[in-house]
Protein backbone atom coordinates (compact mmCIF):
# COMPACT_ATOMS: atom_id res chain seq x y z
CA UNK A 1 0.00 0.00 0.00
CA UNK A 2 1.76 3.41 -1.20
CA UNK A 3 2.18 5.94 1.58
CA UNK A 4 -0.43 9.29 2.01
CA UNK A 5 0.35 12.26 0.16
CA UNK A 6 2.63 13.63 2.71
CA UNK A 7 6.21 15.52 3.00
CA UNK A 8 8.83 14.27 4.50
CA UNK A 9 11.90 16.08 5.10
CA UNK A 10 15.09 14.94 3.91
CA UNK A 11 17.78 16.99 4.66
CA UNK A 12 17.17 19.25 7.80
CA UNK A 13 19.98 21.21 8.72
CA UNK A 14 21.83 21.02 12.30
CA UNK A 15 21.69 23.90 14.17
CA UNK A 16 24.93 24.72 15.67
CA UNK A 17 26.05 27.88 18.36
CA UNK A 18 28.85 29.36 19.15
CA UNK A 19 30.64 27.51 22.17
CA UNK A 20 31.75 30.84 23.66
CA UNK A 21 28.16 31.67 23.31
CA UNK A 22 26.62 29.27 26.71
CA UNK A 23 29.89 28.68 27.93
CA UNK A 24 31.72 31.06 29.79
CA UNK A 25 35.17 31.56 30.96
CA UNK A 26 36.68 28.64 29.98
CA UNK A 27 39.18 30.39 27.61
CA UNK A 28 40.67 31.25 31.01
CA UNK A 29 41.04 27.73 32.19
CA UNK A 30 45.00 27.06 32.82
CA UNK A 31 43.53 23.39 32.08
CA UNK A 32 41.90 24.86 28.86
CA UNK A 33 44.78 26.73 27.95
CA UNK A 34 46.84 23.66 28.14
CA UNK A 35 45.17 21.88 25.46
CA UNK A 36 45.14 24.68 22.81
CA UNK A 37 48.16 27.16 24.28
CA UNK A 38 48.32 30.72 22.54
CA UNK A 39 45.17 29.60 20.18
CA UNK A 40 42.85 28.92 23.25
CA UNK A 41 40.49 32.09 22.40
CA UNK A 42 40.49 31.85 18.72
CA UNK A 43 39.27 27.98 18.89
CA UNK A 44 36.89 28.46 21.76
CA UNK A 45 35.47 31.14 19.51
CA UNK A 46 35.29 29.16 16.16
CA UNK A 47 33.68 26.13 18.29
CA UNK A 48 30.88 25.20 17.43
CA UNK A 49 28.35 23.30 19.47
CA UNK A 50 25.11 20.81 18.68
CA UNK A 51 22.83 19.79 20.82
CA UNK A 52 20.27 17.17 21.30
CA UNK A 53 17.84 16.77 23.90
CA UNK A 54 17.11 12.76 24.55
CA UNK A 55 17.46 11.88 27.85
CA UNK A 56 20.71 9.99 27.92
CA UNK A 57 24.04 10.69 26.38
CA UNK A 58 26.56 13.04 27.57
CA UNK A 59 28.74 15.02 25.09
CA UNK A 60 31.00 14.04 22.39
CA UNK A 61 33.20 15.10 19.11
CA UNK A 62 31.84 14.60 15.94
CA UNK A 63 34.08 12.71 14.05
CA UNK A 64 32.92 14.28 10.70
CA UNK A 65 33.77 17.91 11.38
CA UNK A 66 35.48 17.80 15.23
CA UNK A 67 32.36 20.12 16.46
CA UNK A 68 30.79 19.12 19.98
CA UNK A 69 27.72 17.57 20.53
CA UNK A 70 26.01 18.31 23.96
CA UNK A 71 23.02 16.60 25.68
CA UNK A 72 20.87 19.18 27.08
CA UNK A 73 19.45 16.56 29.63
CA UNK A 74 23.19 15.66 30.60
CA UNK A 75 23.44 20.10 31.04
CA UNK A 76 20.16 20.04 33.04
CA UNK A 77 20.46 17.09 35.15
CA UNK A 78 24.56 16.01 35.60
CA UNK A 79 26.79 17.27 38.75
CA UNK A 80 28.44 20.71 37.54
CA UNK A 81 31.66 18.90 38.21
CA UNK A 82 31.55 16.24 36.01
CA UNK A 83 29.86 18.15 33.17
CA UNK A 84 32.97 21.07 33.67
CA UNK A 85 35.22 17.46 33.83
CA UNK A 86 33.82 15.82 30.51
CA UNK A 87 34.27 19.62 28.96
CA UNK A 88 37.69 19.59 29.54
CA UNK A 89 38.06 15.93 28.10
CA UNK A 90 36.01 16.81 25.34
CA UNK A 91 37.87 19.73 24.13
CA UNK A 92 41.39 17.34 24.31
CA UNK A 93 39.04 15.65 21.53
CA UNK A 94 38.64 18.88 19.53
CA UNK A 95 42.42 19.51 19.63
CA UNK A 96 43.11 16.15 18.59
CA UNK A 97 40.53 15.54 15.71
CA UNK A 98 42.31 19.21 14.50
CA UNK A 99 45.66 17.29 14.35
CA UNK A 100 44.44 14.71 12.47
CA UNK A 101 44.13 12.14 15.12
CA UNK A 102 41.80 8.91 14.37
CA UNK A 103 39.28 9.64 17.54
CA UNK A 104 37.43 6.02 17.63
CA UNK A 105 39.77 3.88 15.81
CA UNK A 106 38.56 0.25 14.59
CA UNK A 107 39.44 -2.83 16.74
CA UNK A 108 40.71 -1.01 19.82
CA UNK A 109 38.36 -1.29 23.04
CA UNK A 110 37.59 2.07 24.81
CA UNK A 111 40.03 1.49 27.90
CA UNK A 112 42.89 1.25 25.09
CA UNK A 113 42.19 4.34 23.07
CA UNK A 114 44.76 6.33 22.51
CA UNK A 115 43.16 9.66 22.47
CA UNK A 116 40.50 8.25 25.28
CA UNK A 117 43.22 7.91 27.75
CA UNK A 118 44.89 10.80 26.73
CA UNK A 119 41.99 13.27 26.98
CA UNK A 120 41.36 11.30 30.49
CA UNK A 121 44.66 11.87 32.02
CA UNK A 122 44.21 15.43 30.96
CA UNK A 123 40.63 16.10 32.55
CA UNK A 124 41.55 13.67 35.69
CA UNK A 125 44.58 16.06 36.31
CA UNK A 126 42.01 18.67 36.68
CA UNK A 127 39.38 17.22 38.74
CA UNK A 128 42.99 16.25 41.48
CA UNK A 129 43.87 19.80 40.95
CA UNK A 130 39.86 20.44 42.34
CA UNK A 131 40.30 18.29 45.52
CA UNK A 132 38.98 15.39 44.01
CA UNK A 133 40.69 11.46 45.23
CA UNK A 134 41.03 8.23 43.56
CA UNK A 135 38.07 6.83 44.91
CA UNK A 136 35.93 9.94 43.26
CA UNK A 137 38.16 9.95 39.86
CA UNK A 138 37.21 6.29 39.61
CA UNK A 139 33.71 6.92 40.32
CA UNK A 140 33.74 9.72 37.71
CA UNK A 141 34.85 7.49 34.98
CA UNK A 142 31.87 5.06 35.65
CA UNK A 143 29.58 5.00 32.55
CA UNK A 144 26.16 2.79 32.47
CA UNK A 145 27.98 1.29 29.44
CA UNK A 146 31.29 0.34 30.57
CA UNK A 147 31.69 -3.16 31.88
CA UNK A 148 33.50 -3.34 35.79
CA UNK A 149 36.57 -5.06 34.36
CA UNK A 150 36.51 -2.52 31.53
CA UNK A 151 36.12 -0.18 34.19
CA UNK A 152 39.19 -0.50 36.02
CA UNK A 153 41.19 -1.46 32.89
CA UNK A 154 40.38 1.82 31.72
CA UNK A 155 41.72 3.58 35.78
CA UNK A 156 44.92 1.46 35.36
CA UNK A 157 45.50 3.24 31.92
CA UNK A 158 44.80 6.71 33.05
CA UNK A 159 46.57 6.16 36.52
CA UNK A 160 43.45 5.94 38.94
CA UNK A 161 43.61 3.59 41.78
CA UNK A 162 40.70 1.48 41.46
CA UNK A 163 39.35 0.53 44.97
CA UNK A 164 38.94 -3.26 45.86
CA UNK A 165 36.70 -5.16 43.73
CA UNK A 166 32.99 -5.34 45.74
CA UNK A 167 32.61 -8.77 47.02
CA UNK A 168 29.90 -10.88 45.83
CA UNK A 169 25.98 -10.49 48.05
CA UNK A 170 25.66 -14.21 49.71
Amino acid sequence: MPLPRVRIPRRVPIHYERFTDRFKGFEDVPAVQAIFGPRTHRVLAGLRVEYFSVPWGYMGVSDADGHLIVSTHYLKTGKPRDIYLDIVHELVHVRQFGEGKQLFPDGVGYADTPTEIEAYKHCLEEGRRLGMNDRELFEYLRVEWMSEPELRKLARNVGVKAPPPKKGKR
